[in-house]
């Protein structure tokens, strides 16, 4: 067996972490910074400049320990994420203003779009520019219902059809 292969058979399986008590004890900031796939040094600093600050204990003098939560880690990924997308800090900065003023519930499963310095939030049937203070940008037409259109269409037109040959 490899040594990747050990390693992985050791790990716990995604569907067996409970993130009900994993929230109750939380993450310390080495876990976290582990976990999302950044340095210390960076979640500090992200902690410091109020980006993302860890909800279940926060940092309250020299030698005090951060505890995160699953929720904090999800959103901390997401921050890495915009970022290795391009997306510079200030502008992240600013998507996550937005989500959080906007978006309802979980700001992990918002859908959005990037292209280049772009971030672009899906938002119902509307495009927002989350950039540019929430600018809608398009309107997206969802095509869904176009078939059970044209298909309930066409039941009376094949009814007309069948009626007419058998005259």
């Amino acid at each position: 067996m490899t040594k990747s292969a050990t390693t992985h058979s050791s790990m716990p399986a995604a569907s067996d972490i409970d993130s009900d008590t994993a929230d109750l004890n939380g993450y310390s900031g080495r876990q976290a910074a582990t976990v999302v796939g950044i340095s210390y040094r960076q979640l500090d600093y992200w902690a410091r400049t109020d980006l993302i600050r860890p909800s279940l204990t926060d940092a309250a003098g020299s030698g005090s320990r951060r505890r995160y939560s699953y929720r904090d880690l999800l959103e901390l990924r997401m921050v890495k994420t915009l970022l290795d997308a391009g997306i510079r800090l200030e502008s992240v900065r600013e998507v996550f203003g937005y989500l959080r003023s906007h978006v309802e519930g979980d700001i992990t499963s918002a859908h959005i779009v990037i292209s280049g310095q772009s971030v672009v939030l899906a938002d119902g049937d509307q495009l927002v520019d989350v950039v540019r203070a929430g600018q809608g940008v398009l309107n997206v037409l969802s095509l869904a219902g176009v078939k059970n259109d044209v298909d309930a269409q066409l039941v009376p037109l094949h009814r007309d059809d069948r009626a007419a040959a058998a005259v």
